[in-house]
């Protein structure tokens, strides 16, 4: 039994008896140390981004001074829904390890399916309400970024 899932299920444990979210946990370890814990915090702050993983790569960003994880894996208790598996390509973390499947948390209401299948279609056109438009007038604020000489490309 690994150390750094159960640190990953504690978080959830904690998150569940605060009654913050739901039963999610996670952990940032990095060179066999736990850096970060975390737990959903969706309804302690209502904000629907506030899952496990998005919260502990924050706090371990924050602790280690930098946006960039690689060299680090993550411990959580569930399969990342797409949100946070975006959340932890951009952090660049190693590895995950994760308890649950996706068919474990669809089974107690949890299911991340159409957001997958959204995210199938081309260019991301079956995403509802999804408009392009000005796109001559936020180009400009790229151009402006990429004429920058002092700049940091993550």
């Amino acid at each position: 039994m690994s150390g750094f899932m159960e640190a990953a299920r504690a978080e959830a444990l904690t998150g569940l008896a605060a009654g913050e979210g739901g039963p999610f946990g996670a952990a940032v370890v990095r060179n066999g140390q736990v850096i970060a814990t975390a737990h959903n915090t969706v309804l302690k702050d209502n904000d629907s981004t506030a899952h496990a993983e998005v919260n502990a790569i924050r706090l371990a960003e924050r602790l280690l001074r930098t946006f960039d994880l690689a060299g680090c894996e993550l411990y959580t208790t569930c399969y990342p829904c797409p949100m946070c598996l975006g959340a932890i390509l951009w952090a660049r973390i190693d590895r995950v390890y994760y308890g649950c499947s996706s068919e474990d948390a669809a089974g107690i209401g949890f299911d991340d399916r159409r957001f997958y299948d959204l995210m199938s279609t081309a260019a991301g056109g079956g995403v509802p309400g999804l408009v392009q438009m000005e796109r001559e007038e936020c180009r400009e604020v790229f151009r402006r970024w990429a004429e920058m000489e002092d700049k940091r490309v993550y």
